[in-house]
């Protein structure tokens, strides 16, 4: 299976969009803005993600390969997750490959309409819980862990 390691004008534009929304304090659907540090620079960086929820825990996950964002929270293992207006401060822990399969299979059922961009970016093969699972050394998941005020 060959990955688009690309993102387009038109997911530029749709990110900048839900960016835009979310900060008015109009969430749109599951999407929640993680912001993390950038490996290099360390200025703030934002991307929509549609967090996953397994057994009273948060994940994030990415459909596009190569993504930045990934980069910066494996250097950086925190960032900020906001809905709307309102945010917290967050650990980021990537979880192994062994372990994502389980969480990947609850995506499909969560977010149907997300689940079209990992198909589209070849990562998946099908929007089914099985492809998900199947695709799980291929797609990075990061536990969300939010701090307490002490930590942030």
């Amino acid at each position: 299976m060959t990955t688009r390691s690309t993102v387009t004008t038109k997911d530029k534009v749709r990110d900048r969009l839900m960016i835009t929304l979310q900060k008015l304090g109009l969430p749109v659907g599951p999407i929640q803005l993680l912001t993390v540090p950038g490996r290099k620079t360390g200025q703030p960086h934002t991307t929509p993600v549609a967090p996953v929820l397994v057994n009273g825990t948060y994940y994030v996950t990415q459909a596009y390969p190569h993504a930045s964002w990934v980069k910066n929270a494996r250097a950086a293992g925190h960032g900020k997750l906001a809905r709307g207006r309102h945010g917290q401060e967050v650990d980021l822990v990537e979880i192994p490959e062994g372990e994502r399969a389980a969480i990947l299979r609850e995506l499909p059922g969560q977010n149907p309409r997300g689940v079209g961009a990992f198909v589209k970016n070849g990562l998946v093969e099908a929007p089914t819980p099985e492809a998900f699972a199947a695709a799980a050394p291929h797609i990075p998941v990061f536990r969300v862990v939010p701090r307490t005020p002490a930590q942030a």
